[in-house]
Order: structure tokens, then sequence, then C-alpha cells
């Protein structure tokens, strides 16, 4: 039997983690501004995960084909860190904010950054395809940095909402290369080297968002595959070290999501940092002057600092 953490157990951790918790912001910024400092108009076009028909591809349209959309880092501010972007939807679309938006973010810091097109639900897919394009995309983005003089060994993954449950299934469920596959991109690690989760869908039980889960698994999927496919039952100690934010109010994907997931890499061992906010609503990204993000942006970069993932 497993054993389940109490909702008060679970605030409780928000509470007591010390110095890695925000328990709320106290001025939320406005979205960070753009800069013309790297040519977006001139990005390469997408670039496809498989030279041929992706693996269980129903078909060749646009939506059966995964592609990798690159953001290049800002050549003065460049780093060598790369960063894979899952954007949210549900599993049933991507939203642009938070795929592109947080990419040219990334870049203007010196992140080379690459935004996913994975395969969704509402165009007839389910799991396990949506993690091997993942997959697939990280390696691929190792194989990138040594092409382009790169550190291989500074690779993340970004998700938010079901991207951060994609995400989540990356961190917990992802699988070492081969060293024997003919294809150079399989011999690589799929394994982040950190990863952050913005508002994230992490259990599909209790605390489930029920489109998300719909769109993965369908309408009555088996109960051991809901168990495998609920992140905070996946954690090892060989999980990655994660970031984490998620907002009180959020009354799309509990907060509950982020207190699992958090509580499970502390009983590992799992470095991570959690914020949790007490206001704003589900989606925010980076924000608008309308609906104003809290300042999870700022203290990003100040992990990745921590980290040694940034200078």
């Amino acid at each position: 039997m497993t054993l389940r953490p109490t909702r008060a157990l679970l605030f409780a951790l928000a509470c007591l983690a010390g110095p890695h918790v925000s328990a709320a912001a106290d001025k939320a910024p406005a979205a960070p501004k753009k800069s013309a400092a790297v040519p977006y108009a001139q990005i390469p076009g997408p670039i496809r995960l498989w030279t041929g028909d992706a693996p269980g591809a129903t078909g060749q349209r646009p939506q059966d084909i995964p592609t990798l959309t690159p953001f290049p880092a800002d050549p003065a501010k460049r780093n060598g860190a790369t960063m894979l972007i899952l954007p949210g939807g549900g599993y049933g679309n991507l939203a642009e904010h938070e795929g592109t938006g947080y990419a040219e973010f990334f870049a203007r810091h010196g992140i080379t950054a690459y935004v996913l097109k994975y395969r969704l639900g509402s165009n007839g897919y389910r799991h396990p395809v949506m993690l091997n394009d993942a997959a697939r995309a990280l390696r691929l983005l190792r194989t990138f940095a040594r092409r382009d003089g790169l550190d291989p060994n500074r690779i993340g993954v970004i998700g938010s909402s079901a991207g951060g449950h994609l995400a989540s299934t990356l961190l917990t469920l992802f699988e070492p290369g081969n060293p024997n596959a003919t294809d150079p991109v399989e011999r690589e690690s799929a394994r982040p080297d950190l990863g952050i989760l913005c508002y994230p869908v992490i259990s599909l039980g209790e605390f489930a968002h029920a489109g998300s889960r719909r769109n993965l698994l369908g309408d009555n999927p088996p109960a051991e595959l809901v168990q495998k496919l609920s992140t905070e039952l996946q954690v090892t100690k060989n999980t990655p070290p994660t970031f984490i934010w998620h907002t009180v109010e959020d009354k799309a994907v509990p907060v509950e999501n982020a207190l699992l997931f958090a509580s499970a890499l502390r009983r590992a061992g799992v470095p991570f940092s959690l914020h949790i906010y007490e206001l704003g609503a589900h989606g925010l990204g980076f924000g608008r002057p309308e609906r104003p993000a809290p300042p999870w942006a700022e203290q990003l970069l100040h992990w990745f600092k921590e980290r040694k993932f940034t200078p």
C-alpha cells in the first residue's frame, strides 16, 4: 500500500522547507522585457526529431511530426547551458507563452533554448508517445551541445502545467543511452541535468487535472499506469535537482501537486528549490500587465547560479 501525505503535512512542507521555500511574493514584477539582441527572425526552421516518420506516428500531418525550434543564446552572453522547453496545454494543445516566451527569456540570459512540439492526446496520441518525444529531444540537445561547443552536462528541462508533468516524467523515468545503438543520438542519455516545474501536473490520482490525465492515458486507464505516471511516486535519489513553483490560488491544478513532488524529493535526498506563492491564477508564465506573475524568474536565475548551471 502506498502511503500518501495528508493535506496538512503537505502544506507544512511548504512552510518548513527553509530557505528554499518562498511563501508569497511581496511584489510581482512585470513580464521580462524583450530584447533585440538575438535575431529571432533569423532562427532556423523547426528540426524534426527523427529523419523519417516518428515512432508511433499515425500519419504525416504537421501534428504527427514532433519538432524542436531553436533559440540561439545571445552571443555576448552565451554560457554553454541549454534548456529544453515543454509548453503546457493539458496534453491537448501547446501554449505559446510557455514555449516561445520562455525561450526568448533564456536566450537573453545566455542559455541556448529549444521549444519542443510534442505529439498530443487531442490528435489521438497516448503515453508513451509524449515521453518518447521528450526523451529524443533531450538526447538531440546533448548531441547539439557537443556539435556547437556547449556543455553536454548542463542541459535542463522546463515544463508548465501538463508540460510540467511531461518534464517530471522525464526527470523520473529517464533512460540512459544505449552504447550499442546504430543511431548516435540514441547513445546519449535522456537524463536532464536539472528540472524546472511551473505549476505542474504531478499526480494522476486525487489531485489530478482530469483533462490532462484523459488526454495522456485515455478514459479508463489501468490503475498500474495511473500510478506509474503519478510522478511523485517515481522519484529516486537519481532524480535531477529541481526548481518548483506554484500558487495556492491555482484552481485548475491544485498546489498539492507541487508539494507532493517536493516531499518526494526531500525523502529521496534530491536538492530542490520550492516556491509557493499565495496569489496567481493557473497558466501565468511570466504574466501580463493585467495578470502579473510572482518573481519566479528572478529566483530561478539565482538558483541557476547556486547550482553552477550558469556563471
